[in-house]
């Protein structure tokens, strides 16, 4: 069996057929083509795309913020509650610090009002500023001199209208007039009242210190209330007389 398979059999079987046969010559294989792989694109790319498409979607969906309400900044006024006779009328408070009775914060771009002897003499207003754009929104102080103590809530939002003719109106139109007593970290105490009327809106904050009362008001139209009440409020909740902050 060995022999049959040797390979000197095989080759002299091949030599012989050939001579008897003619062999048609076979094609070559045709090269297999060469498929090319693009490779994927990074995977830094379809973030970058998914990230500004999404940031275009947002830039035409979300609402642009209203230029009409900036974000608020404060500066801290420092009154003096000076006397008739010592008054010295309008100017900056740069020089009042300290001989300050009493603080409280104003909105940059908010003017001050001259206050004149008079009016001081006649019903304690000491300080004025309101908003140049409605001059009905605004925030004033006054004061009285010889009291030690605050008597009941009512008889004091009573007397501070005595000689306030604006505020007589607004409690006789009043749709809900609410007081509260507070407390400051000192232990002195505030009165706090608020007057939603029908047309206007107030907020007042009272006190004794020094033998003086001190009122503080802030006041504004129904339309600008619903627009800055929490400016407004902010301005309320910044009084506080020297001493007790």
């Amino acid at each position: 069996m060995a022999t049959l398979f040797s390979p000197s059999a095989l080759f002299s079987t091949t030599s012989s057929s050939s001579s008897t046969t003619t062999t048609k010559p076979s094609k070559a294989p045709l090269p297999k083509p060469q498929l090319t792989l693009k490779p994927p694109p990074p995977p830094t790319t379809n973030l970058i795309v998914t990230l500004t498409a999404t940031a275009a979607a947002l830039v035409l969906t979300t609402t642009p913020p209203s230029l009409a309400d900036p974000p608020k900044s404060y500066n801290i006024y420092y009154g003096t509650a000076a006397s008739a006779a010592n008054y010295g009328g309008y100017g900056g408070n740069s020089n009042k610090q300290d001989s300050a009775e009493y603080v409280y914060d104003v909105p940059d771009g908010w003017k001050e009002r001259l206050v004149s002897k008079v009016e001081k003499g006649t019903n304690g207003t000491d300080s004025e500023f309101y908003n140049p754009k409605k001059k009905s929104e605004k925030e004033y102080l006054t004061y009285l001199a010889g009291f030690r103590q605050l008597a009941p809530k009512d008889v004091v939002l009573n007397n501070l209208a005595l000689s306030d003719v604006s505020l007589q109106d607004l409690i006789a139109s009043a749709d809900s007039v609410k007081s509260e007593e507070k407390k400051d970290e000192t232990g002195q105490v505030y009165y706090v009242y608020e007057i939603d009327g029908v047309g206007a809106h107030s907020l007042i904050s009272v006190t004794c210190a020094k033998n003086k009362l001190y009122a503080h008001f802030v006041n504004a139209p129904a339309p600008e209330w619903t627009r800055d009440k929490d400016t407004l409020r902010h301005l309320h909740e910044s009084f506080k007389t020297v001493g007790s902050f």
